[in-house]
Protein backbone atom coordinates (compact mmCIF):
# COMPACT_ATOMS: atom_id res chain seq x y z
CA UNK A 1 0.00 0.00 0.00
CA UNK A 2 3.19 2.28 -0.07
CA UNK A 3 1.92 2.65 -3.55
CA UNK A 4 -1.08 4.28 -2.78
CA UNK A 5 -2.88 6.70 -5.32
CA UNK A 6 -6.51 8.00 -5.44
CA UNK A 7 -6.06 9.74 -8.44
CA UNK A 8 -5.19 9.13 -12.09
CA UNK A 9 -5.55 11.19 -15.17
CA UNK A 10 -5.92 8.87 -18.53
CA UNK A 11 -7.14 9.32 -21.93
CA UNK A 12 -9.27 6.90 -23.75
CA UNK A 13 -10.50 5.92 -26.82
CA UNK A 14 -12.52 3.60 -28.70
CA UNK A 15 -11.50 2.16 -31.97
CA UNK A 16 -12.65 3.31 -35.56
CA UNK A 17 -14.91 1.17 -37.35
CA UNK A 18 -13.24 -0.81 -40.32
CA UNK A 19 -14.26 0.67 -43.87
CA UNK A 20 -16.95 -1.38 -46.46
CA UNK A 21 -15.40 -3.29 -49.45
CA UNK A 22 -15.82 -2.50 -52.96
CA UNK A 23 -15.89 -5.96 -54.84
CA UNK A 24 -17.19 -7.85 -57.40
CA UNK A 25 -18.26 -11.56 -58.01
CA UNK A 26 -15.65 -12.63 -60.22
CA UNK A 27 -15.17 -16.59 -61.29
CA UNK A 28 -14.32 -18.43 -64.42
CA UNK A 29 -17.49 -18.79 -65.46
CA UNK A 30 -19.02 -15.70 -63.79
CA UNK A 31 -17.56 -12.90 -65.90
CA UNK A 32 -19.77 -10.32 -64.81
CA UNK A 33 -20.97 -11.76 -60.99
CA UNK A 34 -23.17 -9.36 -59.01
CA UNK A 35 -21.51 -6.86 -55.74
CA UNK A 36 -19.77 -8.90 -52.95
CA UNK A 37 -17.89 -6.58 -50.72
CA UNK A 38 -18.52 -6.94 -47.27
CA UNK A 39 -19.02 -4.84 -44.28
CA UNK A 40 -16.72 -3.38 -41.83
CA UNK A 41 -15.78 -4.60 -38.45
CA UNK A 42 -17.32 -2.63 -35.33
CA UNK A 43 -14.77 -0.56 -33.48
CA UNK A 44 -13.78 -1.74 -29.95
CA UNK A 45 -14.90 0.03 -26.66
CA UNK A 46 -13.70 1.40 -23.67
CA UNK A 47 -15.36 -0.17 -20.53
CA UNK A 48 -14.81 -0.10 -16.66
CA UNK A 49 -14.87 -3.10 -14.52
CA UNK A 50 -15.16 -2.91 -10.60
CA UNK A 51 -12.56 -5.51 -9.37
CA UNK A 52 -12.54 -5.57 -5.42
CA UNK A 53 -8.74 -7.22 -5.46
CA UNK A 54 -7.96 -3.61 -6.46
CA UNK A 55 -7.27 -0.70 -3.59
CA UNK A 56 -5.76 1.77 -5.40
CA UNK A 57 -5.48 3.43 -8.75
CA UNK A 58 -1.61 3.14 -8.43
CA UNK A 59 -1.77 0.94 -12.03
CA UNK A 60 -3.27 4.04 -13.98
CA UNK A 61 -0.19 5.64 -12.66
CA UNK A 62 2.16 3.83 -14.92
CA UNK A 63 -0.31 3.57 -17.93
CA UNK A 64 -2.59 6.34 -18.85
CA UNK A 65 -3.69 6.25 -22.57
CA UNK A 66 -6.16 3.43 -23.53
CA UNK A 67 -7.02 2.69 -26.72
CA UNK A 68 -9.58 0.40 -28.17
CA UNK A 69 -8.99 -1.69 -31.64
CA UNK A 70 -9.99 -1.04 -34.69
CA UNK A 71 -12.35 -2.85 -36.68
CA UNK A 72 -11.08 -4.84 -40.07
CA UNK A 73 -12.05 -3.72 -43.34
CA UNK A 74 -14.41 -5.59 -45.30
CA UNK A 75 -13.32 -8.01 -48.38
CA UNK A 76 -14.72 -9.12 -50.98
CA UNK A 77 -16.66 -12.32 -51.23
CA UNK A 78 -18.68 -11.03 -48.90
CA UNK A 79 -16.33 -11.28 -45.90
CA UNK A 80 -16.77 -8.74 -43.11
CA UNK A 81 -14.10 -7.85 -40.72
CA UNK A 82 -13.48 -8.68 -37.92
CA UNK A 83 -14.87 -6.50 -34.82
CA UNK A 84 -11.78 -4.56 -33.22
CA UNK A 85 -11.21 -5.99 -29.31
CA UNK A 86 -12.35 -3.82 -26.22
CA UNK A 87 -10.18 -2.35 -23.94
CA UNK A 88 -11.34 -3.05 -20.19
CA UNK A 89 -9.89 -0.78 -17.38
CA UNK A 90 -10.10 -2.28 -13.90
CA UNK A 91 -10.68 -0.12 -11.14
CA UNK A 92 -11.62 -0.88 -7.14
CA UNK A 93 -15.13 -0.63 -5.98
CA UNK A 94 -15.56 3.23 -4.93
CA UNK A 95 -14.01 4.98 -7.75
CA UNK A 96 -15.65 7.65 -9.73
CA UNK A 97 -14.90 9.33 -13.02
CA UNK A 98 -14.84 12.57 -14.10
CA UNK A 99 -14.35 14.63 -17.79
CA UNK A 100 -11.19 16.37 -16.57
CA UNK A 101 -11.68 19.38 -18.81
CA UNK A 102 -15.39 19.97 -17.85
CA UNK A 103 -15.61 18.72 -14.52
CA UNK A 104 -18.48 16.91 -15.35
CA UNK A 105 -19.17 13.83 -13.46
CA UNK A 106 -19.85 10.79 -15.45
CA UNK A 107 -19.69 7.72 -13.44
CA UNK A 108 -19.51 6.30 -9.59
CA UNK A 109 -18.93 2.67 -8.97
CA UNK A 110 -20.26 1.53 -6.03
CA UNK A 111 -20.31 -1.62 -3.98
CA UNK A 112 -22.50 -3.64 -6.47
CA UNK A 113 -21.22 -2.14 -9.81
CA UNK A 114 -19.96 -4.20 -12.49
CA UNK A 115 -18.60 -3.30 -15.86
CA UNK A 116 -20.02 -0.15 -17.67
CA UNK A 117 -19.75 0.68 -21.43
CA UNK A 118 -17.87 4.03 -21.48
CA UNK A 119 -17.27 4.73 -24.95
CA UNK A 120 -19.05 2.39 -28.19
CA UNK A 121 -16.78 2.02 -31.05
CA UNK A 122 -17.84 3.13 -34.52
CA UNK A 123 -20.04 1.21 -36.47
CA UNK A 124 -18.35 -0.72 -39.33
CA UNK A 125 -18.87 0.74 -42.71
CA UNK A 126 -21.20 -1.04 -45.40
CA UNK A 127 -20.05 -2.96 -48.07
CA UNK A 128 -21.14 -2.40 -52.00
CA UNK A 129 -23.19 -5.71 -51.40
CA UNK A 130 -25.66 -3.63 -49.24
CA UNK A 131 -26.47 -0.70 -52.29
CA UNK A 132 -27.14 -3.49 -54.58
CA UNK A 133 -31.49 -2.91 -56.04
CA UNK A 134 -33.33 -3.41 -59.07
CA UNK A 135 -32.07 -0.43 -60.91
CA UNK A 136 -28.60 -0.37 -59.66
CA UNK A 137 -27.03 -3.95 -59.95
CA UNK A 138 -23.37 -2.98 -59.68
CA UNK A 139 -23.21 -0.16 -57.26
CA UNK A 140 -19.18 0.94 -56.88
CA UNK A 141 -20.53 2.79 -53.21
CA UNK A 142 -18.85 1.52 -49.70
CA UNK A 143 -19.10 3.53 -46.57
CA UNK A 144 -15.86 4.46 -44.06
CA UNK A 145 -16.14 3.09 -41.10
CA UNK A 146 -17.08 5.50 -38.63
CA UNK A 147 -14.97 7.64 -36.34
CA UNK A 148 -14.33 6.04 -32.29
CA UNK A 149 -14.56 8.85 -29.55
CA UNK A 150 -12.01 10.47 -27.27
CA UNK A 151 -11.71 11.35 -23.46
CA UNK A 152 -9.07 12.87 -20.66
CA UNK A 153 -10.69 11.52 -17.73
CA UNK A 154 -9.90 12.30 -14.03
CA UNK A 155 -10.65 9.45 -11.59
CA UNK A 156 -10.71 9.64 -7.89
CA UNK A 157 -10.69 7.03 -5.29
CA UNK A 158 -13.44 7.42 -2.79
CA UNK A 159 -12.68 3.86 -0.49
CA UNK A 160 -15.82 2.65 1.01
CA UNK A 161 -16.08 2.51 4.91
CA UNK A 162 -18.46 2.04 7.55
CA UNK A 163 -16.69 4.62 9.89
CA UNK A 164 -14.02 6.21 9.86
CA UNK A 165 -11.89 7.90 12.17
CA UNK A 166 -10.94 11.37 12.13
CA UNK A 167 -8.26 12.95 14.63
CA UNK A 168 -5.02 14.77 14.77
CA UNK A 169 -2.07 13.37 13.89
CA UNK A 170 -0.85 11.08 16.63
CA UNK A 171 -4.09 10.89 18.44
CA UNK A 172 -4.35 7.21 18.49
CA UNK A 173 -5.91 6.10 15.43
CA UNK A 174 -4.00 3.46 14.02
CA UNK A 175 -3.40 2.24 17.10
CA UNK A 176 -7.00 1.29 17.10
CA UNK A 177 -7.37 0.12 14.08
CA UNK A 178 -4.79 -2.29 14.99
CA UNK A 179 -6.44 -3.32 18.03
CA UNK A 180 -9.75 -3.77 16.23
CA UNK A 181 -9.15 -5.33 13.23
CA UNK A 182 -6.25 -7.65 11.38
CA UNK A 183 -5.03 -4.79 9.99
CA UNK A 184 -1.61 -3.48 10.50
CA UNK A 185 -0.97 -0.10 9.59
CA UNK A 186 2.18 1.49 10.44
CA UNK A 187 2.41 3.34 13.80
CA UNK A 188 5.15 5.46 15.82
CA UNK A 189 5.34 7.96 18.51
CA UNK A 190 5.52 10.65 16.16
CA UNK A 191 2.94 12.76 14.13
CA UNK A 192 1.42 11.90 10.71
CA UNK A 193 3.20 8.23 10.72
CA UNK A 194 0.31 7.33 8.48
CA UNK A 195 0.64 9.06 4.97
CA UNK A 196 -2.34 6.70 3.21
CA UNK A 197 -5.78 5.84 4.86
CA UNK A 198 -6.02 2.24 6.13
CA UNK A 199 -8.84 -0.10 6.19
CA UNK A 200 -10.00 -2.68 9.28
CA UNK A 201 -12.74 -4.70 9.15
CA UNK A 202 -14.37 -4.55 12.66
CA UNK A 203 -16.05 -8.19 13.64
CA UNK A 204 -19.03 -7.63 15.85
CA UNK A 205 -21.15 -11.28 16.07
CA UNK A 206 -22.08 -12.33 12.70
CA UNK A 207 -21.19 -8.47 11.05
CA UNK A 208 -18.88 -6.85 9.82
CA UNK A 209 -17.99 -3.30 10.27
CA UNK A 210 -15.33 -1.57 7.51
CA UNK A 211 -13.39 1.28 9.57
CA UNK A 212 -10.88 4.11 8.00
CA UNK A 213 -8.51 5.76 9.25
CA UNK A 214 -7.14 8.66 6.98
CA UNK A 215 -3.80 11.05 7.71
CA UNK A 216 -3.99 13.01 10.93
CA UNK A 217 -5.60 16.74 9.86
CA UNK A 218 -4.43 19.83 11.74
CA UNK A 219 -5.99 23.20 12.08
CA UNK A 220 -6.37 24.81 8.13
CA UNK A 221 -6.96 21.27 7.02
CA UNK A 222 -9.69 22.62 4.67
CA UNK A 223 -7.50 25.26 2.99
CA UNK A 224 -4.45 22.41 1.98
CA UNK A 225 -2.30 22.30 5.17
CA UNK A 226 -0.72 19.16 6.33
CA UNK A 227 -1.76 15.83 4.82
CA UNK A 228 -5.24 15.17 6.15
CA UNK A 229 -7.01 17.19 3.32
CA UNK A 230 -6.40 14.79 0.42
CA UNK A 231 -8.15 12.14 2.10
CA UNK A 232 -10.92 14.16 3.75
CA UNK A 233 -13.09 13.13 0.84
CA UNK A 234 -12.74 9.19 1.78
CA UNK A 235 -15.05 9.63 4.78
CA UNK A 236 -17.60 10.99 2.43
CA UNK A 237 -18.82 7.38 2.13
CA UNK A 238 -18.83 6.64 5.65
CA UNK A 239 -22.51 5.81 7.96
CA UNK A 240 -20.40 7.48 10.72
CA UNK A 241 -17.66 8.93 11.90
CA UNK A 242 -15.39 8.65 15.28
CA UNK A 243 -13.51 11.72 16.74
CA UNK A 244 -10.22 10.69 18.44
CA UNK A 245 -9.40 12.86 20.67
CA UNK A 246 -5.90 12.49 22.70
CA UNK A 247 -6.32 13.10 26.34
CA UNK A 248 -2.73 13.37 27.28
CA UNK A 249 -2.79 17.03 25.34
CA UNK A 250 -3.69 20.40 27.38
CA UNK A 251 -5.14 21.39 24.80
CA UNK A 252 -7.73 18.30 24.25
CA UNK A 253 -10.98 20.30 25.30
CA UNK A 254 -10.54 22.36 21.61
CA UNK A 255 -9.47 19.63 19.46
CA UNK A 256 -13.00 18.48 18.51
CA UNK A 257 -14.20 22.44 17.66
CA UNK A 258 -10.95 22.72 15.58
CA UNK A 259 -11.88 18.93 13.59
CA UNK A 260 -15.57 20.19 13.36
CA UNK A 261 -14.87 23.34 12.04
CA UNK A 262 -12.22 22.27 9.47
CA UNK A 263 -14.71 19.21 8.62
CA UNK A 264 -17.47 22.12 7.97
CA UNK A 265 -15.06 23.96 6.18
CA UNK A 266 -14.55 21.17 3.71
CA UNK A 267 -18.08 19.44 3.44
CA UNK A 268 -21.04 20.71 6.10
CA UNK A 269 -22.62 17.14 4.46
CA UNK A 270 -19.86 15.44 7.30
CA UNK A 271 -21.31 16.81 10.04
CA UNK A 272 -24.42 15.38 9.45
CA UNK A 273 -23.25 11.79 10.13
CA UNK A 274 -24.14 10.65 13.29
CA UNK A 275 -20.73 10.80 15.46
CA UNK A 276 -19.46 9.53 18.38
CA UNK A 277 -16.20 11.30 20.38
CA UNK A 278 -14.00 8.76 21.61
CA UNK A 279 -10.88 10.48 24.21
CA UNK A 280 -7.98 8.44 23.59
CA UNK A 281 -5.29 7.30 26.12
CA UNK A 282 -6.98 7.08 29.32
CA UNK A 283 -3.90 5.68 30.82
CA UNK A 284 -1.79 8.98 31.06
CA UNK A 285 -1.95 10.48 34.31
CA UNK A 286 -4.25 13.49 34.14
CA UNK A 287 -6.37 12.07 31.41
CA UNK A 288 -9.44 10.87 33.38
CA UNK A 289 -9.74 14.85 34.64
CA UNK A 290 -9.75 16.08 30.76
CA UNK A 291 -12.47 13.16 29.80
CA UNK A 292 -14.51 14.59 32.51
CA UNK A 293 -14.01 18.05 31.80
CA UNK A 294 -14.89 16.73 27.79
CA UNK A 295 -17.87 15.49 29.10
CA UNK A 296 -19.14 19.08 31.02
CA UNK A 297 -18.67 20.64 27.75
CA UNK A 298 -20.18 18.35 24.86
CA UNK A 299 -23.28 17.29 27.09
CA UNK A 300 -24.87 16.35 23.49
CA UNK A 301 -22.76 14.26 22.39
CA UNK A 302 -21.46 10.99 22.80
CA UNK A 303 -18.51 11.10 24.41
CA UNK A 304 -16.11 7.88 25.77
CA UNK A 305 -12.94 7.07 27.42
CA UNK A 306 -10.64 4.31 25.76
CA UNK A 307 -7.23 3.49 26.09
CA UNK A 308 -5.85 0.86 23.82
CA UNK A 309 -2.69 0.32 25.60
CA UNK A 310 -4.89 -1.26 28.73
CA UNK A 311 -8.27 -2.13 26.82
CA UNK A 312 -10.57 0.39 29.25
CA UNK A 313 -13.48 1.28 27.19
CA UNK A 314 -12.56 -0.76 23.99
CA UNK A 315 -15.42 -3.12 24.17
CA UNK A 316 -17.78 -0.75 24.71
CA UNK A 317 -16.62 1.94 22.02
CA UNK A 318 -17.02 -1.50 19.55
CA UNK A 319 -20.43 -1.48 21.20
CA UNK A 320 -21.62 1.69 20.22
CA UNK A 321 -20.17 1.63 16.63
CA UNK A 322 -22.00 -1.25 16.07
CA UNK A 323 -25.07 0.25 17.11
CA UNK A 324 -24.56 3.19 15.13
CA UNK A 325 -23.97 1.00 11.97
CA UNK A 326 -27.26 -0.88 12.89
CA UNK A 327 -29.39 1.82 13.49
CA UNK A 328 -28.14 3.71 9.92
CA UNK A 329 -28.49 0.48 8.35
CA UNK A 330 -32.35 0.01 9.20
CA UNK A 331 -34.45 1.20 6.51
CA UNK A 332 -36.19 4.31 7.60
CA UNK A 333 -33.59 4.93 10.28
CA UNK A 334 -32.55 8.95 10.13
CA UNK A 335 -28.90 9.56 9.15
CA UNK A 336 -28.23 12.99 10.40
CA UNK A 337 -26.47 13.38 13.90
CA UNK A 338 -28.19 13.45 17.13
CA UNK A 339 -28.14 16.99 17.25
CA UNK A 340 -25.65 19.94 16.93
CA UNK A 341 -22.40 19.95 18.79
CA UNK A 342 -21.33 22.37 21.36
CA UNK A 343 -19.09 24.74 20.48
CA UNK A 344 -17.17 26.32 23.11
CA UNK A 345 -20.20 25.83 25.42
CA UNK A 346 -22.92 27.04 23.22
CA UNK A 347 -24.90 25.82 20.40
CA UNK A 348 -23.63 26.53 17.12
CA UNK A 349 -25.60 27.58 14.91
CA UNK A 350 -26.60 26.27 11.97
Amino acid sequence: MEKFADEALIEVSSGKGGNGCVSFRREKYVPRGGPDGGDGGRGGDVIFEVRRNLRTLAHLRYKRFFKAENGRDGEGSQRYGRNGSDVVIPVPPGTVIKDDETGEFIRDFGKDEGTFVFLAGGNGGWGNVRFKSAVNQAPRKALPGQPGLARRLRVELRILADIGLVGFPNAGKSSLLDRFTNARPRIAPYPFTTKIPNLGVLTLGDRDIVLADIPGLIAGASRGVGLGVRFLKHISRTLGLVFLIDLGEDSCEEAFDILYRELDAFSPELLRKPRIIAGSKTDLEGASGRLEALRGKYKNEHVLGISVFSGEGLSELAAAIGAMADRLETPGAGTEAPGPALLGGKRRAR
